[in-house]
């Protein structure tokens, strides 16, 4: 009986470091996506098993649907409601941001009064200084009643409050419409009226992770996902970061955070949000292990040990919102 004591004593005292160690993430789809989808649970799954921590997909409303029509602000306050909620978070957290969820975690991070600490966070494909065009998925009916709602009138009150997209269209060539119209990015970038709090927040992170894809299709310009953007009145060229005025005159703290070394420009292979399982592993768990875990062994095992007994390859995770692009996450596996 003793032995059997001392040993779940053992057991406990072994396990428990990692245990209180470990630092809980949130991931944050996409638009025309949702947490019950099969892409965005197994890259849920597979992070929080190769990183050993607790990984919870944060939804908004009824996924889909108000990821397209949901304006931004009710976004971010249903979020933020949600992460001050769970006692999981309560001692900080990393953000895994997905394409458009990437606003929705910023949001969280720089609006929402009493949350949790915000330790890292990964931004994969995200918008983040605006999108000046919506080509989105091709042919589609969806896709070519946005854009012709876009072309219309993408800085009227009526859409803006119905079409959630149109919260971060950043026209470079219709600057004042910007200003005037749009409800949601210049307040997240603190582009006109500046908010030290926001800045604060922001700069206060560990890591800022920005991962952008070369094959990017979606998000124009794709040096967006890096905070790069066209400049203003005009289609070209198109700025990197550090070219730009939120860099320059340090609007969030993004150049107080890159001269700190504490962002990180990632560019992978492949088209929006085509995410290998091997450039997960390379570029986003590290941020999510706990920095006094010295070693990881889930990281070691093969990927095929990882799967679950139902197999899935890149064929079966292609789908389409009635058009010609993806706009949900893909995890490509490599055998």
């Amino acid at each position: 009986m003793a032995s059997v004591t001392l040993a779940r004593f053992f057991i406990i005292f072994t396990l428990l470091p990692l245990i209180v160690n470990s630092i809980p993430f949130v991931v944050f789809h996409g638009v025309a996506d949702s947490c019950t989808k099969k892409g965005v649970k197994h890259f849920t799954d597979y992070l929080s098993e190769w990183s050993n921590a607790p990984g919870y997909c944060i939804e908004v409303g009824n996924g889909v649907w108000d990821s397209w029509f949901m304006p931004f602000e009710d976004q971010v306050a249903i979020a933020c409601e949600k992460v001050k909620d769970m006692s999981e978070l309560s001692q900080g957290y990393n953000i895994v941001g997905l394409s458009q969820g990437n606003l929705v975690g910023r949001g969280v991070l720089e609006f929402c009064d009493g949350a949790p600490p915000v330790k890292n966070f990964i931004s994969v494909a995200g918008p983040h200084a605006g999108e000046a065009s919506v080509p989105f998925c091709g042919t589609g009916l969806m896709c070519v009643l946005v854009d012709g709602l876009i072309k219309l009138a993408i800085y009227s009150d009526a859409l803006q409050e119905h079409l959630a997209p149109a919260n971060y269209i950043k026209i470079p060539t219709d600057l004042d419409g910007y200003r005037e119209g749009c409800k949601f990015l210049p307040k997240l970038n603190n582009e006109f009226e500046k908010n030290a709090t926001y800045k604060e927040r922001f700069s206060s992170l560990q890591n800022l992770v920005l991962i952008m894809f070369d094959k990017e299709s979606v998000l124009v310009p794709k040096e967006t996902s890096w905070f790069g953007y066209f400049p203003d009145g005009a289609w070209d060229p198109v700025l990197s970061a550090q070219e730009t005025r939120l860099y320059i005159e340090d609007w969030i703290g993004l150049r107080t955070l890159d001269e700190a070394g504490r962002v990180k420009f990632v560019n992978v292979t492949g088209g929006h949000l085509d995410m290998e399982d091997d450039d997960m592993k390379k570029y986003i768990v590290p941020y999510l292990i706990d920095e006094n875990t010295l070693e990881n062994p889930i990281l070691t095992k093969s990927t095929r040990q990882q799967r679950p007994s139902s197999s899935f390859d890149a064929s079966s995770f292609i789908r389409k919102l009635g058009g010609q692009q993806d706009l949900q996450l893909n995890v490509i596996h490599r055998s």
